[in-house]
């Protein structure tokens, strides 16, 4: 049994203890010049390397000399045959990452060791020849590595079936040639064989969407008896279920009967896996449901702690949108509110005030009471949206609901969890008109004591906008002056227009507004007194009045409906072309600034047809919609979500100049070919495009409409129509090829010929991409719209990006893949910076309003991660931008 290398004091038994502690860089590199003595201390040894990688994971870094002279150190304990050493040789190996030219030093022992017979050896060899090789050692050892695929031994096979997936990230066609091997893998009786062999399988067939049903109809027949392949199988199974849209309520349905066979399996974690996949299927209905929502019930009175937690918080979850099918477990859930782990109690309880009825209201808040304390923010966060979404449930029991939200109001907890309570006390005040007088007078109470700013001023903010509305709006003002006092400048500044707003409502309280204003006056904070000289001005202090009514109220209560960005922009001009005129707010543009996707046109020639800028004030989305809505044959198709910049499909000064502009709508997309003919002395005649939509297999065409006649240097358009699945960002590339009847014309009388000769013209490809069923809409706060859109369809997952020049070219990339619009400047990446975060906002087809955070990070090898997280008003939309990128 290991011993600890330093005793602990008997004393300090309670006290966290690191065998790290304390150490430093400078000493272990001294230490490590163990690695060259004649007799190696194999112990010795390993407990330096097991430094070297502390500080390494601890981010410490090496400079090149210090980690060329560990490298090399390293290689010479290849000599030891101490097999638990060479294991902590291979870590370090992988870890210094070695650069091509120090590789070759270890190459050759590393494939000496993956032909070991020592299996652990070959193993460990194969991870590591993988992780540091290129692609040109790859092909030299790629038939090993096809053996070690199907090696009896499991641990070797696993290795090299993880090797493949990390490979598929840089040498995808090496990889994708072991399908044979990999396929047979998939049938190995070993557990980790069947699962890896899998996962590579699924990762080589991803982006082959009928390849992937094939291999989820032939493995859900019953060949993977591996728990955990079969957790990994239930969820190919469920995204082809997602991707397919088939209707699951009727007609065969094998790969649903697939997931309710395997609730019966023997293993908790398949039995698991397969409930939980049921309950977020798309349409799911109440009699799918019942089969797992009863494997749940079971598991919640488990004795393994984890299965009560899975459970509980899967039917959490279901209870947002399906509360009836969770009601029979309520009796099970409640023994679970005195459970010792308080997560389970925690997600217990709120799964209760999401199935519970009105009568149970009142006791349920008594056993919420009693664990409050005992509990983190993060779940005491969870029990507020809870209980808010319960009174909006039974607005009649707003009292006791909202005494609750202003006792926790008062307790200790951190900036997140009072806001989340005043957030909810503000939405029941804007949906409950009883709860409005008590809630308010909460607010007043809870600001007294408050000790964040954020939310004295959001609080301010919202008093000034509805505490006049009240019976006794007089009741509020000790509380909003008190503030002017006792607060800091951000605070007095915010309820000095507080104070504003009910001066302009109320014309009773206006006297005693214009002294509370005044003293105002001298306050030692600019912006206190500005304001304050602003409001009595406005609101006329002196006696006078100097706006209308109508004026005030819009100037205090009106919201600024304007990018910020485009204000920032109007007035730097004004700025620097000065005007005797005033600024107008109302002459700075209300819509985003986007970049077309496509800017090329040819020198000296005029945009054809709609590709050129409107010249009247009607835009040219309205022209687009006025000119389709005209065709009949596209009125059928709904309402225009969006229309794509033009798209070049010509170079510059060629006979024939044509662009296309990509219409999309809800099940149709239609394609206008604007054309212009630049030679005089030709006609063209009946003038249509013919589009081959084989690389485009959800795209089937519906309808044409063809150019009669295109005259020189008269533009006019073609349009091509398609169909595609219902609300789905399908995607493909599309060929075209120009026909047309060519007549000669007459330059000096321009009279064309009557007799005409058919020709065509190739056209360039063209794509319709994820970014097209995406318009870029920007948000004025990017915080309060994230914080407004809520949690529900929240989807978050990590991606590899590979290799990139600089985090900026991964930033740009990853934006222009998803069509939105870069939130408050996000979209600008600083010299030299190791780390981002992005904001993009925008709204999907559907009229989806969607919101994104990025963060980027960059390693010293170039190598790219990304957090993505979305929310939206729905959550397939949440996984679609999630598809979109891990497909892009």
């Amino acid at each position: 049994m290991a011993q600890p290398l330093v005793k602990k004091d008997d004393d300090r038994d309670d006290e966290e203890y690191s065998p790290f502690l304390g150490i430093e860089k400078g000493a272990v590199l001294q230490e490590a010049r163990v690695f060259n003595d004649p007799q190696l201390d194999a112990r010795r040894c390993s407990q330096v390397i097991t430094k070297l990688l502390y500080l390494l994971n601890q981010g410490e870094t090496f400079t090149k000399i210090e980690a060329t002279e560990v490298f090399f150190s390293v290689t010479k304990l290849f000599q030891s045959r101490d097999i638990g050493l060479r294991r902590m040789v291979y870590l370090m190996i992988k870890e210094l990452s070695p650069s091509a030219d120090e590789v070759i030093i270890v190459t050759s022992s590393l494939m000496k060791d993956m032909n070991s017979r020592t299996d652990m050896y070959r193993a460990n060899a194969i991870r590591v020849l993988c992780r540091i090789t290129d692609g040109t050692l790859l092909t030299q050892i790629e038939r090993y590595l096809k053996q070690a695929i199907v090696d009896k031994n499991p641990v070797v096979a696993s290795a090299a079936l993880v090797s493949g997936i990390h490979l598929l990230q840089t040498n995808p066609e090496i990889v994708k040639r072991w399908s044979n091997e990999v396929q047979e893998a998939v049938q190995s009786r070993a557990a980790l064989v069947q699962f890896h062999a899998l996962a590579l399988l699924h990762q080589i067939r991803q982006n082959d969407r009928l390849a992937v049903s094939k291999l989820v109809t032939s493995l859900t027949k019953g060949t993977v008896r591996s728990p955990l392949a079969q957790c990994l199988l239930i969820r190919y199974t469920s995204q082809v279920i997602r991707e397919s849209g088939v209707n699951t309520q009727t007609g065969d349905r094998p790969f649903y009967d697939y997931l309710e066979g395997c609730l019966r399996h023997k293993a908790e974690m398949v039995i698991f896996e397969a409930a939980r996949a049921i309950t977020v299927l798309s349409g799911v209905t109440t009699r799918e449901l019942t089969p797992a929502i009863t494997v749940l019930q079971l598991f919640l009175s488990s004795s393994k702690p984890v299965l009560r937690f899975a459970a509980v918080r899967t039917l959490n979850k279901v209870a947002m949108t399906h509360p009836m099918a969770v009601t029979n477990c309520n009796i099970d859930m409640e023994s679970l509110i005195s459970d010792q782990n308080r997560s389970i109690a925690t997600l217990a309880i709120t799964t209760l005030l999401k199935t519970g009825n009105e009568s149970s209201v009142d006791r349920l808040m008594k056993q919420i009471t009693n664990f409050m304390s005992d509990i983190a923010d993060e779940f005491k966060i969870v029990v507020v949206d809870a209980i808010r979404s319960l009174c909006l449930k039974f607005p009649l029991k707003y009292r006791s609901l909202m005494n609750f939200l202003s006792n926790i109001l008062r307790e200790e907890g951190g900036f997140e969890y009072k806001k989340a309570i005043v957030d909810s006390i503000v939405i029941l005040i804007r949906d409950i008109p009883d709860a409005k007088e008590s809630g308010l007078l909460h607010l007043c109470e809870f600001i007294e004591d408050c000790e964040f700013t954020y939310l004295s001023t959001q609080i301010l903010h919202f008093l000034g906008n509805e505490g006049p509305k009240t019976s006794d709006p007089s009741k509020y003002i000790r509380y909003i002056y008190n503030r002017v006092i006792l607060e800091n400048a951000t605070v007095r500044a915010s309820a000095v227009s507080t104070l504003a707003k009910f001066g302009a409502m109320i014309d009773s309280l206006k006297p005693r507004i214009f002294i509370l204003l005044r003293r105002c006056l001298f306050d030692n904070d600019d912006e206190v007194r500005d304001r304050a000289t602003l409001y009595l001005n406005t609101l006329g202090g002196d006696g006078s009045v100097v706006e209308t009514d109508k004026d005030v109220k819009e100037f205090l209560f009106g919201s600024l409906d304007i990018p910020l960005t485009n204000m920032e922009t109007s007035l730097k001009n004004y700025i620097q072309n000065p005007s005797e005129e005033p600024f107008d707010i109302n002459s700075v543009p209300k819509e985003v600034k986007s970049q077309p996707l496509v800017e090329k046109k040819a020198p000296g020639k005029k945009p054809t047809g709609l590709g050129a800028p409107p010249t009247g004030p009607t835009s040219t989305a309205d022209t687009y919609e006025r000119i389709l809505s005209s065709i009949p044959e596209f009125t059928s198709f709904g309402k225009l979500f969006k229309s794509s910049a033009p798209v070049e499909l010509t170079e510059a000064e060629t006979e024939y100049a044509v662009n296309v502009v990509k219409h999309i709508f809800d099940r149709h997309v239609v394609f206008q070919y604007n054309c212009t003919n630049t030679i005089p002395e030709q006609l063209l005649e009946n003038v249509f495009v013919i589009v081959d939509a084989s690389e485009a297999e959800e795209f089937s065409e519906v309808g044409s409409k063809p150019l009669k006649s295109l005259p020189y240097d008269t533009p006019g358009q073609t349009f091509v129509a398609f169909e595609k699945p219902e609300g789905v960002p399908a995607v493909g590339k599309f060929s075209n090829m120009l026909r047309f009847t060519v007549k000669e014309v007459d330059t000096s009388t321009g009279e064309a010929e009557d007799d005409g000769v058919e020709d065509e013209y190739q056209l360039e490809d063209f794509e319709v991409v994820a970014a097209d069923y995406m318009v870029k809409v920007g948000v004025s706060n990017f915080r309060n719209a994230w914080e407004s859109m809520g949690p529900d369809f929240e989807r978050i997952d990590e991606y590899g990006l590979g290799p990139r020049e600089s985090l900026a070219e991964a930033v740009s990339t990853v934006i222009n893949l998803l069509g939105m619009q870069p939130c408050e400047g996000t979209e600008v990446v600083p010299s030299n910076s190791r780390s981002h975060s992005c904001l993009l906002s925008g709204l999907y087809i559907g009229n989806m309003k969607v919101l994104v955070r990025l963060s980027f990070g960059i390693d010293a090898s170039k190598e790219v991660a990304m957090k993505l997280a979305v929310r939206s008003e729905d959550e397939n939309v949440s996984d679609t931008i999630h598809d979109i990128v891990a497909s892009g």
